[in-house]
């Protein structure tokens, strides 16, 4: 059975030398309304320096999701960063935000970046190609999540990168990369030497 201490034991490296506010977890745990609607439980199961995503958008008791992982992410000294809400980041003391590609091609970021950077907080960027990464690197983001790089249930129909153009992806970007898609321990593997700075995922750590 997989675990998060299996995954981690597969991540690349667990600690930054970065300042601890702009850190960069090299194992994330991303929420997901359908496959995944109650969080918390998997978040428990993280080992102290990995990261949760919240990409819960359409849950109604969003807030207090995102209060009870803040909470939890004290106590358990994980890093939590909230998709595309700054306030919601803000309010709950967040770690960071992370940008859904369309939110990072809109070019409406100035109160979002304004905010991050005043607070140091990290920023990361989901990104599907080298249209996005190029856009991220411009804008000075942390690190992108680049997908998918395997199949994967989230994004049944979309192709997915496979290890070789991830690679060559990842080399090109210019800022730290987590792979997002289809990562399991066997994945995780073929990542190996691969240069990713973390391992992000929603069935495998749910």
């Amino acid at each position: 059975m997989m675990t998060a201490m299996n995954l981690a034991d597969a991540a690349p490296r667990f600690n930054s030398k970065r300042p601890a506010t702009r850190a960069v977890p090299a194992l994330l745990l991303v929420t997901d309304d359908r496959r995944m609607p109650d969080p918390l439980p998997a978040a428990r199961r993280l080992p102290a320096g990995a990261g949760i995503l919240l990409r819960h958008y359409a849950t109604a008791e969003r807030i207090a999701l995102a209060r009870n992982l803040a909470a939890l992410a004290r106590r358990r000294r994980l890093t939590l960063l909230v998709a595309g809400d700054w306030r919601l980041a803000a309010a709950v003391g967040a770690a960071g935000i992370h940008l859904p590609e369309g939110l990072l091609r809109s070019g409406r970021l100035a109160p979002l970046l304004g905010w991050a950077r005043r607070r140091r907080r990290l920023v990361t960027a989901a990104c599907h190609g080298r249209p996005a990464l190029a856009m991220a690197r411009r804008l000075g983001i942390d690190a992108a999540l680049l997908s998918p790089v395997f199949p994967t249930l989230s994004h049944p129909d979309k192709a997915a990168l496979g290890p070789l153009r991830f690679v060559i992806l990842r080399r090109g970007a210019g800022i730290p990369v987590l792979a997002l898609g289809g990562i399991t321990e066997a994945t995780a593997r073929r990542l190996k030497g691969s240069g990713i700075a973390g391992l992000a995922a929603v069935g495998a750590l749910a």
